[in-house]
């Protein structure tokens, strides 16, 4: 924490207004001043990579609004609208297409940093478990706004996901009947998902904001793991991190621009440039690249109910991994044997994304199956264990000391 404001306004009428609403003292104290381990590195800088996307997806989002017409007879062609007759629709429409794949793509890095430097333990549980609820609201928000164009896949991958509700004992096809409006995925279930894809990322910000808050009163985590033991520990956050995160910002748009000019449509499925046809099933369904490894596990589960409860499970297990890791030590850099089943779990990972891609069939079914028993594995069996049986390497004395010995 920052502690008490030693800003003082230097002028009459900036010590009027700061009587009255102290806005640029709070932005100072917590924005410029902000007290930031020194030994941060570029991994934290995902944190202010993510604040920029979500900026560019809500004003993309805005604009591309006030050109799209949520009707099943007219959505498809509204989008099409979009692409060839306003001006810079296709842009508009790249950046925020593109922009939801790096949106993952950097929270997905946020998330195994996080996992990696045990940034969810105490007394930051509560820090992380915001993190996870703006991992399913971002989920939730995406899926939704891939239905909106009302192409092929876009109507299947609706129809394939809200039917995964019916398996809910008892209220299962009540749910997936409220869901869709209806009896079918028509336009009440095209209304519905235009409306909250609009509402939830300003829900999304708000729920940011509290993330940030909670960040500021137990303050930042770092690469040791340990705590900050006083000032010559920290940094103002400007110029030091305002700097870093800048240039880190400006590499990672470079990148988000690369897709938008040059693969717009790598991340995308060529299926969905056709217009939905609820007669005509396509081939493979399968959903954005950003849902694979849950997919995966879904398909794993022989049984429809058993198979929901399992990709369901293996988001909300993460909302229990402060209490999963017995380790007193935060930091994978002093857990040799830890480190070794992070990096097995990350592959594992990436493995189920790649299963999430493929049709459920041969060798693909049984590697799915595998590795989505290690997924859980590596969460009930291996995290307890490894806090109990693993011998940590000696913590540094301090932040400082840290940095002092890596610059001899």
């Amino acid at each position: 924490m920052s502690g008490p404001s030693k800003y003082q306004p230097s002028s009459a009428v900036g010590k009027w207004f700061h009587e009255r609403l102290p806005i640029v003292a709070f932005a100072k104290d917590h924005a410029l001043d902000f007290p930031t381990p020194k030994n941060l590195n570029y991994w934290w800088t995902f944190g202010g990579i993510l604040a920029v996307m979500l900026v560019v997806q809500i004003l993309t989002g805005i604009v591309l609004v006030m050109h799209y017409t949520p009707q099943t007879d007219l959505a498809f062609n509204s989008v099409e609208h979009i692409m060839r007759d306003v001006n810079y629709g296709w842009l508009l429409r790249y950046m925020h297409m593109n922009g939801a794949s790096m949106f993952f793509v950097a929270v997905y890095i946020h998330m195994f940093r996080g996992m990696y430097f045990g940034s969810y333990k105490a007394p930051r549980e509560v820090l992380w478990m915001i993190g996870v609820i703006i991992y399913l609201i971002m989920m939730a928000t995406a899926f939704m706004g891939y239905v909106l164009p009302w192409g092929q896949m876009s109507f299947w991958g609706a129809k394939v996901i809200t039917n995964l509700f019916s398996a809910i004992p008892f209220v299962g096809d009540f749910v997936t009947t409220w869901l869709w409006g209806g009896y079918s995925v028509d336009n009440p279930t095209l209304n519905r998902f235009f409306s909250l894809h609009y509402l939830l990322p300003f829900v999304l910000a708000a729920i940011v904001f509290l993330h940030i808050w909670a960040l500021h009163v137990v303050g930042n985590n770092n690469p040791t793991g340990i705590n900050v033991k006083g000032p010559q520990d920290t940094l103002p956050f400007h110029p030091y991190y305002t700097m870093k995160d800048g240039f880190a910002i400006v590499v990672f748009l470079i990148v988000y621009g690369l897709f938008v000019f040059y693969g717009p449509n790598y991340m995308g499925d060529a299926v969905n440039y056709v217009p939905a046809n609820p007669l005509v099933t396509p081939a493979h369904i399968k959903p954005e690249w950003y849902y694979l490894p849950f997919y995966a596990i879904l398909r794993a589960v022989p049984d429809k109910l058993l198979g929901v409860i399992a990709m369901f499970s293996s988001i909300l297990i993460l909302l229990a991994l402060p209490w999963l890791d017995t380790s007193r030590v935060r930091s994978g850099t002093y857990r040799p044997i830890f480190k070794g089943f992070f990096w097995v779990f990350v592959v594992v990972c990436i493995g189920l994304g790649f299963i999430g891609s493929k049709p459920p069939e041969g060798s693909y079914v049984l590697w799915g199956r595998i590795l989505a028993f290690y997924y859980f594995f590596h969460f009930i069996v291996i995290l307890p264990l490894l806090g109990l049986l693993e011998t940590p390497k000696p913590l540094p004395a301090s932040i400082s000391d840290d940095v002092l010995a890596k610059q001899k």
